[in-house]
């Protein structure tokens, strides 16, 4: 008798320990380059450890297809599948494009849109693109360039 009642006890002890255990929010941070030749996902923690990592190339081996929406959507399902591993739910979102243009690449909306759609929190979305201020001395000398 009293050794079922131990046993009961200790399911009992082992149910409330595994109902207890919650899994912290951890938040990282994905830097999303987008160009228009290619598509390229890093994902970090808060440290700056890497996470995670995809790009155009590594889901199609079609250079004209790297930098598609619908690409973007793939590299977005293998990156949460990858980090929702690690128990990561919130992100912040960091988009960098080529400096000539400032608009972001194809890629870029689909990947947020498809994350979000995942269950993932999007904290933030900031735009990181470099962009030259001044520069070197144009050509031309004092009195511009004449014909």
């Amino acid at each position: 008798m009293n050794a079922e009642l131990e046993t009961k006890e200790k399911s009992e002890v082992e149910q409330i320990s595994t109902t207890k255990k919650q899994y912290r929010d951890i938040e990282a941070t994905i830097n999303i380059y987008t160009s228009f030749n290619n598509t390229l996902v890093h994902v970090t923690d808060m440290s700056g450890k890497t996470l995670a990592k995809v790009t155009g190339g590594m889901v199609t081996k079609h250079d004209r297809l790297k930098a598609n929406p619908t690409i973007g959507m793939f590299i977005a399902k293998r990156i949460s599948e990858q980090i929702k591993e690690l128990g990561v739910k919130s992100l912040y979102v960091r988009i960098r494009t080529k400096t000539r243009n400032p608009a972001p690449g194809p890629g870029a909306h689909a990947i947020v849109k498809s994350l979000s759609r995942e269950g993932f929190k999007i904290l933030n979305i900031l735009d990181t693109t470099r962009n030259p201020r001044g520069g070197p001395k144009k050509k031309g000398g004092r009195r511009g360039r004449r014909p």
